[in-house]
């Protein structure tokens, strides 16, 4: 017999129950009635599941309340206006701005190229013609600074970091000079977890008065962000790194003292002339409502990450010798755990998992790149080992059962690799008559 629609959908969606404005979700995001052929998801540095809550605020703004929020002159309109202005004050709650300050973009390189761009363009005319930022940034911040590099003049100050990935202070605040506009420094890493401590590097550019921007697409929504503790002038953040949608994202543009920016996208002069282009209701609805279930949930999501954390890391290196945690082992979100495995190709290993677990062997933007990621290349891990790396990413629909057949489908995979390889051989024979050390240099 076969089901009706709203059958089917009763079964496909997952349990929750009512409280408030938003429902609560019931265990793992795949509910009992889910056939689940596919392998365990451990990517969530990539992208995070959107969570049932955040779909079920979307869906009525794709169909009956379709309004362009532009359109001031019916109903309509002003209903897609008013659930944005909804969605604007919700983020700002999340991480204590205004909702004047938040400004919607397509994701979190848009806010990065406006923050960046934006405020160089701005303030050239100052007298400002430098940027200091760090070695480790996502793409789309060093891509920038690039582009100001090349085509305006700008010079940028590319900072080294420590083993842990740990920006220096002091030698941040040296690298501070008279023409310097803008120190920008991300919050999480996302190859590796290491996490900033942007609250001090805020304190120093403001004693040094000059705006600190910050990419917190990896660490909004999942560990308390407070824009006024950080003293950030700018952030950018992502919806779909907190269980919300692709597409959309914000930039936090400081209010007092204010901070002017020059758009990187003309138009229509929508989002009060800072980013022209008609905004798409229900992602940037679905953005609103991931803030707000991150709210509720970030507490139960820290102890069930950090369980997990625990759970993977303990298991794999008391199973494996020569295993490698990449970043702090203290500063860093334990939703990310990167792990170099000694003598084992990381792209062989990564393909003999990948039937029954998605995982990554770096950023998913620039994964189709042979090369080792320079995030590995910058905390000082060889280029051999950096090959060997894989970064397991763990979020709030994370099961055990998930981490405990991922653990043991690296495990099998590691040794069968291992055995495959001479070079393990002379490892296990170095640590045998040297002590902890490589035993040959690849090349």
């Amino acid at each position: 017999m076969a089901l009706g629609w709203r059958s089917c959908q009763q079964l496909a969606r997952p349990r929750v129950w009512a409280s408030g404005s938003l429902r609560h979700f019931a265990g793992s995001l795949w509910n009992e009635y889910e056939d689940r052929a596919g392998p365990s998801y451990l990517d969530m540095q990539a992208t995070t599941p959107v969570d049932p809550r955040v779909l079920d605020a979307m869906l009525p703004y794709y169909h009956g309340r379709f309004g362009n929020p532009h359109s001031r002159s019916h109903s309509y309109g002003w209903d897609a206006e008013e659930a944005i202005e909804k969605a604007r004050e919700q983020i700002a709650r999340l991480i204590n701005a205004d909702a004047k300050e938040i400004f919607f973009t397509s994701g979190a390189t848009e806010s990065n190229n406006m923050a960046i761009k934006g405020v160089a363009e701005f303030y050239e005319g100052s007298g400002k013609k430098h940027i200091v930022t760090t070695q480790t940034e996502h793409k789309c911040v060093l891509a920038s600074c690039r582009r100001l590099e090349v085509d305006k003049g700008w010079s940028v100050t590319y900072l080294p970091v420590d083993k842990y990935g740990l920006v220096n202070l002091q030698e941040l605040e040296d690298a501070i000079r008279d023409d310097t506009a803008l120190v920008s420094v991300m919050h999480i890493n996302n190859e590796i977890g290491t996490m900033q401590p942007v609250e001090e590097i805020g304190r120093i550019c403001a004693k040094k008065q000059v705006f600190f921007h910050t990419d917190a697409a990896q660490s909004v929504g999942k560990v308390p962000v407070d824009v006024k503790h950080v003293g950030a002038a700018l952030m950018s953040i992502s919806a779909h790194k907190m269980y919300g949608p692709k597409g959309v994202g914000a930039l936090y543009v400081r209010r007092k003292p204010r901070v002017r920016l020059r758009p990187v996208i003309d138009g229509g002069g929508q989002e009060r002339g800072m980013r022209s282009g008609t905004l798409a209701t229900p992602p940037i609805v679905g953005f609103g409502a991931a803030a707000e279930v991150c709210m509720q949930e970030m507490d139960n999501d820290t102890r069930h990450v950090q369980k997990l954390y625990k759970r993977m890391h303990d298991k794999i290196t008391e199973e494996l010798p020569q295993i490698t945690l990449n970043g702090s082992p203290s500063q860093r979100w334990p939703g990310n755990v990167n792990l170099s495995f000694a003598c084992v190709e990381g792209e062989s290993l990564l393909m003999s998992l990948a039937k029954t677990t998605a995982v990554s062997s770096g950023s998913a933007c620039t994964s189709a790149s042979l090369e080792p990621s320079y995030v590995l290349r910058a905390i000082g891990v060889s280029e051999d080992l950096a090959h060997t790396s894989l970064r397991f990413g763990i979020g709030r629909f994370t099961t055990e059962a998930e981490v405990d057949n991922t653990v043991n489908d690296v495990v099998r995979e590691v040794r069968r690799l291992r055995e495959m390889s001479p070079l393990w051989e002379l490892e296990l024979e170095a640590l045998k008559t040297g002590g902890q050390k490589q035993a040959v240099t690849w090349s």
